[in-house]
């Protein structure tokens, strides 16, 4: 490979690399839903995997069934993170046009 190829992706690999930075500080900005017990516990988390907020409906806290509760925010905090983790591998396949399909398991 010549010295003038070399340069050419070494530049393209710069403008990627940024590029991924770039959207990873966005990831941040992106919302993610998860739900449990037919939309009685709403999980609102970001790309970045931080959950943001958790909303109990009243009428599901029965302080006779706590496990129930326990159950149904542990499933809408898993099905939020889920979401959030797809949400960031699709926006990173839009900048490395799916040529890392490994950057998730990395923690980006």
């Amino acid at each position: 490979m010549n010295r003038g190829a070399m340069n050419g992706l070494l530049k393209q690999a710069q403008k990627m690399q940024k590029e991924m930075e770039r959207v990873q500080a966005n990831l941040v900005n992106i919302k993610v839903q998860g739900t449990a017990g037919g939309g009685m516990v709403n999980v609102t988390a970001n790309a970045a995997q931080q959950v943001l907020e958790v909303k109990i409906a009243p009428e599901v806290v029965d302080p006779a069934d706590v496990e129930m509760l326990e159950d149904l925010v542990l499933a809408a905090v898993n099905q939020a993170l889920i979401n959030a983790k797809t949400t960031a591998e699709k926006e990173l396949a839009q900048v490395t046009g799916g040529m890392m399909p490994g950057l998730g398991k990395m923690g980006f």
